[in-house]
């Protein structure tokens, strides 16, 4: 019997013993799936268990964003990974192998000369010196400084010893380290790119270690200061003291009086300014750079109450650093006071006109304006000041003032140019700043310092020069002057002659100082024992490495005798400015740190109010 297949054909209705029910069933499904199926799908159906076992699944890997087959990804992760381990061997023996490069170029003449003229503050240290001084001759001196004293009784150890001699004059001894804190303040990137900057730090605090001795520094009022350990006056007759003997430091046995001050505003206010500079450079050490200021602080109101020459007339400091006036330190140690504070009431003292009048800002025919010497800080403190209003601009009640000093520097600074005839200068090209009278080297580079500054000053300002008259004048004039005239110095003259000791080939011999003059041999020479060593023309068995000497004449002579100290003395004071000046004109190329000395003045203007808070319906 035949029926409808409901599937689409006809279907044939067998008889019972040919197949059961259930293969029937299987056929039809069977048969109803293969006609739906492609030959693919049906090969997966038809195919048994055994069939597919042999056949292996692939693996996948799921990266998240995509997936991909597991022996592709193995395949790139090993091949970047090889080319990684490859390229990172060619590196290590690129690094391991030895390679020549090109020695870095000599210092310049500059840095060369700075580092020497650093050596002789080593040279000039009283007390005990550390392990590592550099100067072989010299030891340890002068340990009962102020305790041998009777009238004193109180250590005065330590400090540096001002030229050839062993007095220490706090005076001297004082600009100096303010010299030196200013160059550093200024130019510490450079010091630290010659390696010098620690060392430099280390005779500044040598220096105010010792400045802090000399004073109740922990007080906030003192009524006296020390003003020298020693005595030079030879006028009353052969007495053994630090001028009529021929000693080496180490083995002085004569007295050695304590000189104190009740008024001396000219010598408080020095020593102020160099505790307050100091503070700047040691700002980092917070404990010492604090002690400074109070120091300063100190110093500073003792000057403005007990006013006074700290060298009356016949005394023994006199003699050797008079003061003339107390005014322009009242300017400069009010200047750096308020650098190291951000007290205001320094900046009204120094910006004060008739303080800056009785300074002598407006003395413009004195034929020594201009000049910046350990006496007369008028022409640093308007170059400071000058700075002050370049970059800070605090506006009134200052700015009359400092607009007055900062054109009084550019004065002076066209008062240093040939062409203006302001100063005279030598056949061979050195500006007489002192007239052509002795010891000019240390006038000289006081005024490079401050030009090569001042340069440094207008053009981190974006200035590209400055006025004189009408006439305009580049930066660049001014390093050119403060260049030349060091080159003078380092050998660039008519004897070409090396003016600091150890630079260069010809350098003077008998520099007149009692510890290079006299063998470090273990004799001791007494008072007068030697004498031999001053009087003998042969050069001297020790070597005072980067003393700057007190210089030629106005005719561009020199005399290298150990006996005239007019032309072979150096001076701390003096080679304080040669640092200074050095570091300002090496070849590094940085320029002026323009914000550390600015760290202690909070914002000019008062802090805007807060806005108002958000409207609220």
């Amino acid at each position: 019997m035949f029926g409808r297949d409901p599937w689409g054909g006809p279907l044939e209705i067998a008889n019972a013993d040919s197949a059961t029910d259930d293969d029937r069933s299987r056929d039809l499904d069977r048969a109803a799936l293969m006609r739906q199926l492609d030959e693919t799908q049906q090969s997966w159906l038809l195919a048994g268990p055994g069939d597919q076992a042999g056949k292996k699944k692939k693996k996948y890997v799921d990266l998240g964003c995509m997936v991909v087959d597991r022996k592709i990804f193995m395949w790139t992760v090993g091949t970047i990974l090889g080319v990684g381990l490859f390229i990172g061997f060619i590196m290590m023996i690129v690094k391991l192998v030895p390679h020549k490069h090109p020695p870095p170029p000599p210092p310049d003449q500059y840095t060369q000369a700075l580092h020497k003229a650093l050596m002789f503050f080593n040279a000039q240290r009283s007390g005990p010196l550390p392990k590592r001084n550099g100067v072989s001759w010299r030891g340890n001196s002068a340990m009962k400084d102020g305790l041998s004293d009777n009238t004193f009784r109180k250590s005065l150890v330590g400090g540096f010893y001002d030229a050839g001699d062993a007095i220490k004059f706090n005076y001297p001894m004082a600009w100096s380290m303010t010299m030196l804190s200013w160059s550093v303040i200024e130019y510490r990137a450079k010091y630290d790119a010659i390696g010098e900057l620690d060392h430099v730090k280390e005779l500044i605090k040598w220096g105010t270690d010792y400045l802090l001795k000399t004073f109740n520094s922990s007080a906030d009022t003192i009524d006296k200061i020390v003003v020298q350990v020693g005595i030079g006056d030879t006028s009353k007759g052969p007495t053994p003291n630090d001028h009529y003997c021929w000693m080496r430091p180490e083995d002085i046995d004569y007295p050695r009086p304590v000189t104190e001050c009740h008024t001396c505003s000219d010598l408080a206010a020095e020593m102020a300014a160099a505790l307050a500079a100091a503070s700047i450079v040691f700002k980092d050490s917070k404990t010492y750079s604090d002690k400074l200021v109070k120091g300063a602080k100190a110093l500073y109101k003792f000057g403005r109450l007990q006013r006074g020459r700290y060298s009356p007339n016949g005394s023994d400091q006199a003699l050797f650093y008079n003061s003339t006036s107390y005014w322009d330190e009242f300017v400069w140690g009010g200047a750096w006071m308020y650098f190291a504070t951000g007290n205001t009431s320094y900046l009204s003292v120094a910006t004060a006109p008739g303080m800056a009048k009785h300074a002598g800002a407006f003395w413009l025919g004195s034929p020594n304006y201009g000049v910046f010497t350990w006496d007369d800080k008028l022409p640093g403190s308007q170059v400071l000041l000058s700075r002050l209003r370049l970059f800070l601009s605090p506006g009134y009640p200052y700015e009359e003032i400092l607009r007055t000093f900062h054109n009084q520097t550019d004065n002076v600074m066209c008062s240093y140019l040939p062409v203006f005839n302001r100063f005279n200068f030598t056949k061979g090209g050195m500006i007489q700043l002192n007239h052509g009278k002795p010891q000019p080297l240390q006038y000289v580079v006081n005024a490079a310092f401050l030009a090569s500054l001042y340069s440094d000053y207008l053009e981190a300002a974006d200035t590209p020069g400055w006025y004189c008259g009408p006439t305009f004048y580049t930066t660049e004039i001014l390093r050119k002057f403060a260049r030349s005239q060091i080159d003078y110095i380092l050998g660039k003259n008519p004897l070409k002659m090396s003016y600091v000791v150890g630079f260069g080939n010809k350098y003077p011999k008998r520099v007149h100082h009692r510890g290079a003059s006299i063998p470090h041999n273990g004799v001791k020479y007494g008072c007068k024992g030697g004498f031999k060593w001053r009087e003998t023309k042969k050069a001297n068995p020790n070597i005072l490495i980067g003393a700057m000497v007190a210089g030629p004449d106005r005719h561009d002579g020199f005399k290298d005798v150990r006996t005239n100290y007019n032309y072979t003395e150096p001076t701390l004071a003096a080679n304080a400015g040669l640092v200074a000046a050095l570091i300002s004109l090496s070849d590094i190329r940085t320029g002026i740190d323009k914000n550390s000395i600015f760290s202690a003045i909070p914002p000019m203007f008062p802090t805007p109010p807060p806005p108002p808070s958000a409207w609220k319906p």
